[in-house]
């Protein structure tokens, strides 16, 4: 008989797509030794004005392949182009919402001479319907109620455009819940095609099939959907799913690999599978020269794991998840007693992480990250052994982020060319919504951030670079519009350099300069909005980039939203209608195809931080309406109105929306017994603050020891089995486990 034992320390859980907090203080994995944090590199702008950019591709013949996640491929000839052209645009496929969207791409190996653009996404329909169907905006995403699958396809290209129609080449992934969608795509030096996904499972509750009206829509047996989908390849009573598994196919066909492990397998989907056990496998990248595969793990409780597959050929891996989570196991999957997580535990386990980190914990001694928005780990990039033009002992490191800490870390590599989990230093900080790497062809690193451009990182050579800062006066106005410049406040780190600065001006947006000196004067003889760029270099190269927007023959539009105002509370399932306008001093009140909304859920850390979920975007309308989304609490909504004019001119007001709270308590009988609320784990009493009309998992494990003495489950006050789901009435309650002293012990 298992014994669930009592907790010691309290295990607090705050679940997002990928955010927790603390895992018990006992159980986390001791601080990793850092190196010193190394100066000079200098992070750079390279492109701007893209619409939430996900992936980013260089080819062999210097052009820059950018995806953005509502489904739009554009191409630019070089880091230098200012004009890209649209590859492909496959919007009306792609379901771009929340966490969903056009995740993945990847280019062929000998590309342009093997012209195939590979793309990963979320297809904007349920299982067997087409798209698209949702249009982007399901009522009420979190319900369980918006089901999508996915699709690996390839684009043939004719030199910066699409030619012929898509070829899809395989679809699956069966996802109730709008996070944990698709991952990332890669080549391995096999030839090979790999695809990762994440559970798509609920992320605020235990999910295994029995959330939502129906149920386990997905259709997968008992006790073995949601979550558990994850651990599919273990079960024989249903066909395969790709859910939290990495898959490895035949470029040409989307068919299993000829050598995969289960390539004899009657099922044609398991025998594309070759590693599982994922949550959330956002990004992963291939060891070069090497088959081994490095997947980042976004987590839920309490770790942030980097996982490593040896061998895609030998033999099925599982990495363990929802039954672990890092290095222990996953105590809210644990209590539930599932089978399939039983059976794990009597086996042996899974392999564990080869490097995670708690959520609480710095990544390294030091680095200056913050813990106190939570985690999730990101991007991750092997920077080359040789010819790089980063200093020699970042060769053959695991470059590896975390999309809400906003940092860039090195795992260095050992004498072996292996990344050495005790040697991590920080990179770079404030890297804002980091979601992909890329070595570019000049030897640095590039990185898409989803607020809307791509960054290059470069090494200096250990002298630290200005940075840049002016100031325009004045920055709007009618035509003709003169703009007096200042840089005098950029600085340098190094004193001696101040005296020997350079400073090149752009104007035209063009990447040509258009003027030199601290001080200089600019005249728009047109109306529109410019960007005008500062570069700032100092005596040995190094240089710092600032810029910011003028706005010549007019003053921007101002939005207002009229309902609802900031005082509006909503609560989950709730429909609440928003209706706003924009009159512009010039041109007047604005029509509806000039306003654009954004509605956004922040969520926040017990500590305080908070990080930001596209929940839906409203173009072209004046008014609409949007149903309070099912969530776990702190967190809270924005609702952004963005108004532009016929000079292309914007304005942008934003609300805050705070929902409606409710508290729960949660007792034992007798008390001090553990049960698990969500993610959160404690001994009893304690009350948990849930959003009005949200519904969350509450399980008694059992038995339960307590100081020598084996209590049983019994019942629940609400008449609900040992696992269940409850919901957050508008008044507090409080929900009983029962148990009984086991005879004979």
């Amino acid at each position: 008989m298992r014994v669930h034992r009592r907790l010691t320390t309290v295990v607090i859980g705050l679940l997002t797509s990928g955010l927790a907090l603390a895992p018990p203080a006992a159980a986390q994995p001791r601080a990793q030794t850092a190196l010193a944090p190394q100066t000079g590199f200098v992070d750079q702008v390279a492109v701007s004005g893209l619409s939430q950019p996900m992936n980013l591709e260089f080819a062999k013949d210097g052009r820059l392949f950018v995806a953005e996640k509502r489904g739009v491929i554009k191409v630019y000839d070089s880091v230098t182009d200012t004009s890209p052209t649209v590859f492909a645009d496959l919007t009306a496929n792609v379901h771009h919402q929340w966490d969903r969207g056009l995740l993945g791409m990847a280019l062929a190996p000998d590309f342009p001479a093997d012209p195939w653009v590979y793309v990963l996404y979320t297809y904007d329909a349920p299982p067997g319907k087409k798209a698209p169907f949702w249009h982007d905006v399901c009522a009420q995403p979190t319900d369980g109620t918006c089901l999508a699958t996915s699709r690996v396809s390839r684009l043939k290209a004719a030199g910066n455009r699409m030619t012929g129609a898509e070829e899809v080449l395989v679809s699956g992934w069966c996802q109730q819940f709008p996070s944990h969608s698709v991952g990332d795509l890669k080549f391995g030096r096999d030839g090979m095609l790999y695809a990762t996904a994440g559970d798509g499972a609920n992320f605020s509750k235990v999910d295994y099939g029995q959330l939502g009206t129906p149920a386990n829509p997905c259709g997968d047996p008992a006790r073995e959907g949601g979550a558990l989908r994850a651990q599919d390849p273990r079960t024989s009573a249903d066909p395969a799913a790709y859910n939290g598994a990495l898959l490895r196919l035949d470029p040409r066909t989307g068919k299993g690999a000829p050598d995969n492990p289960n390539a004899g397998a009657a099922d044609e989907a398991a025998r594309r599978v070759v590693a599982y056990g994922l949550r959330n496998p956002f990004r992963f990248n291939v060891r070069p020269g090497t088959d081994e595969v490095w997947i980042s793990d976004v987590g839920w409780n309490g770790y942030e794991e980097v996982d490593r597959l040896k061998s895609p050929k030998d033999a099925l891996v599982n990495f363990g998840w929802p039954c672990y989570e890092g290095p222990d196991r996953m105590r809210s999957y644990d209590n539930a007693d599932l089978p399939l997580c039983e059976s794990l535990y009597t086996a042996g386990g899974a392999v564990t992480p080869y490097f995670s980190y708690g959520h609480t914990q710095a990544v390294a001694a030091g680095d200056g990250c913050g813990t106190a928005a939570g985690s999730a780990v990101g991007p991750s990039l092997f920077y080359p052994r040789e010819d790089g033009a980063w200093p020699d002992q970042y060769a053959g490191s695991l470059l590896f982020t975390d999309y809400v800490r906003n940092c860039v870390w090195a795992m260095l590599a050992d004498d072996d060319g292996v990344p050495d989990p005790e040697h991590v230093s920080v990179l770079a900080r404030d890297t804002i919504t980091l979601t992909d790497l890329a070595l570019g062809p000049d030897g640095d690193v590039y990185y898409t951030s989803r607020a809307g451009s791509v960054h290059r990182l470069r090494h200096a050579g250990g002298n630290g670079a200005p940075t840049a800062y002016f100031t325009a006066t004045p920055a709007s106005g009618p035509v003709p519009l003169t703009v007096e410049f200042d840089a005098a406040a950029s600085t340098d780190p190094d004193v001696r350099d101040l005296a020997e600065l350079t400073y090149q001006w752009d104007f035209t947006s063009d990447g040509s300069w258009d003027d030199t000196g601290r001080s200089v004067e600019h005249t728009y003889p047109q109306p529109g909005r410019f960007a005008a760029k500062l570069r700032v270099t100092d005596a040995l190269g190094a240089f710092g980039e600032y810029s910011t927007t003028i706005r010549a023959g007019g003053s921007a539009p101002v939005p207002v939203i009229e309902w609802p105002t900031t005082s509006r509370l909503w609560r989950v399932g709730e429909k609440t209608t928003f209706q706003g306008h924009a009159d512009d001093p010039e041109q007047g009140r604005l029509p509806a195809a000039k306003l654009a909304w954004q509605l956004r859920l922040q969520h926040c850390a017990d500590g305080g931080g908070c990080h930001t979920h596209v929940v839906s975007d409203f173009t072209g309308v004046a008014k609409g309406s949007f149903t309070g989304p099912e969530h776990e609490f702190p967190s809270y909504l924005e609702l952004a109105l963005t108004a532009t004019d016929a000079d292309g001119l914007s304005g942008t007001v934003l609300h805050r929306l705070d929902p409606k709270t409710v508290k729960l308590t949660f007792k034992t009988e007798p008390s001090g017994l553990e049960l698990t609320v969500g993610s959160y784990t404690a001994e009893t009493p304690f009350t948990r603050e849930l959003i009005q009309g949200a519904s969350t998992t509450v399980t008694a494990g059992s038995p339960q020891d307590d100081d020598g003495d084996t209590y049983v489950w019994k019942s629940w006050s609400d008449k609900g089995r040992a696992t269940h789901v409850v919901k957050a009435p508008p008044n507090g309650r409080t929900f009983t486990a029962v148990f009984a002293e086991e005879e004979g012990r």
